[in-house]
């Protein structure tokens, strides 16, 4: 998996927290993003629940080599856009599959795992030669399936999809993509992703008795 942010607005904790100020103050957010202070203001605006002044934040990742297993649960994320690899026009005659640690670790199951991809992309290029459109013979191909995907959120967004996605009981892939994104997100916006992450960094989970009992504090 390799995550690479495309772009973001710049000065984003600036730009959010002038915004936010603005509406507060007789001055437009022109006026007053230069001699704002964006850590004490915005942490003062968010706090307050006013978590709409980060949405004129935007930031988009490019993200490679994941599954489609991952891909249909991050679509569920409706408040953002995503452009994701076609598999009609492109040819997926390479096999290219991410493998769960799990089936990584057991030397069994791994030898079943890669015999049966290895026996889908045989069926699949042996469908191609025949003159099946790539479209059709792509219904052969697994939810291990790798794929790339260019995901764009706004920063509110983003803090509802890292305190779901990040947590210890999301499924194991997006919580590494998410990982990896919020730990970019904290490096060109500090003041915005600062207490970003599951609920458990910034207070009690709210699992009850699905809780893993394992706080991130890692992030």
């Amino acid at each position: 998996m390799k995550v690479k942010l495309l772009a973001c607005t710049q000065d984003a904790d600036r730009i959010c927290a002038a915004a936010g100020n603005s509406c507060y103050s007789e001055r437009p957010s022109a006026d007053i993003v230069e001699d704002i202070d964006p850590e004490r203001t915005l942490s003062r605006i968010v706090g307050m629940g006013h978590h709409s002044v980060i949405e004129h934040a935007v930031f988009t990742f490019s993200v490679e080599g994941v599954s489609r297993a991952l891909t249909h649960q991050l679509v569920r994320h409706r408040m953002a856009s995503f452009s994701q690899q076609s598999q009609r026009y492109v040819s997926m005659d390479k096999a290219a599959y991410v493998t769960p640690h799990t089936v990584e670790d057991n030397k069994e199951a791994l030898e079943i795992y890669d015999s049966v991809m290895d026996t889908i992309w045989e069926a699949y290029k042996k469908l191609e030669a025949l003159g099946i459109p790539a479209e059709d013979a792509r219904y052969l191909l697994p939810n291990g399936c790798t794929t790339n995907i260019t995901i764009t959120m706004n920063a509110r967004e983003l803090l509802h999809f890292f305190s779901l996605r990040s947590c210890n009981r999301a499924q194991w892939e997006i919580r590494e993509m998410s990982d990896q994104m919020l730990r970019i997100c904290k490096e060109v916006s500090p003041i915005i992703f600062k207490n970003a992450g599951p609920p458990c960094i910034r207070g009690p989970c709210p699992e009850g008795k699905k809780t893993c009992g394992h706080p991130r504090t890692d992030l």
